[in-house]
């Protein structure tokens, strides 16, 4: 299977730089030179990839990023930073973005990344396709849907994973640490403020009564527990 990757990206050399050498190893590559085009084509197009620059004029890659988690798109996006932009990446990681590259960054590592994401998401999260439940929401980890009473609800990517591999590890302490090297890849983040933050969005909608969790608890110094 070949996949589809777009670049968002204002700068003329890079983009085309990044587009040669995706499309030297086997990637079919779409090219948009601003946030607003970019943003048109996630919602219009298929994509497997989505590879953006976060510092672009007009529309940032932030911004892109906010808006096509908003409208439900579920695409793995990677962010390009600058080194000085240390709470853009940990913004976009909370936005909905899979992962980061710092500039100046070497191809092999950008082609490692990408692998990888495109490897967690096409692995089978579950080995079974029937919903699940976990406390009030329906889940269905294969098909990435869920819904509460019969009204779907809608998750990103990442809300996906993060809960999936609660569910896999229920009734055991996981800690953030684990979470950011499993779900995100990383040996190290640059905080774990991003794991607590999702973790508020996955309560409401998994808890009851999100200020009064039963489900996923806090294990405090720890991480969390999520209890069936």
């Amino acid at each position: 299977m070949t996949h589809q990757i777009l670049i968002v990206e204002d700068e003329p050399n890079m983009r085309l730089g990044l587009k040669d050498n995706l499309e030297f190893e086997g990637y079919r590559v779409t090219l948009a030179d601003n946030g607003v085009d970019g943003l048109k084509l996630i919602l219009g197009q298929s994509f497997d990839l989505i590879l953006m620059d976060v510092m672009m004029p007009g529309m940032s890659g932030l911004d892109v990023c906010k808006q096509a988690r908003d409208k439900g798109v579920d695409t793995p996006i990677l962010l390009l930073t600058a080194k000085s932009e240390e709470m853009d990446k940990v913004l976009g990681l909370e936005l909905g973005a899979d992962d980061y590259v710092t500039k100046p960054f070497g191809l092999r590592e950008l082609l490692a990344r990408i692998r990888a994401i495109l490897r967690r998401r096409s692995a089978a999260v579950t080995t079974t396709s029937r919903p699940i439940s976990i406390g009030k929401l329906q889940v269905n980890f294969e098909t990435y849907t869920a819904e509460v009473g019969g009204a779907p609800v809608r998750m990103s990517h990442k809300e996906f994973e993060i809960l999936n591999y609660l569910f896999l590890h229920r009734n055991e302490v996981v800690s953030r640490y684990d979470l950011l090297e499993k779900v995100w890849g990383y040996d190290e983040s640059p905080t774990t403020r991003t794991v607590d933050n999702f973790m508020v969005k996955l309560r409401q909608k998994v808890e009851s009564d999100p200020n009064d969790p039963r489900i996923i608890l806090t294990v405090h110094g720890t991480g969390y527990k999520l209890v069936s």
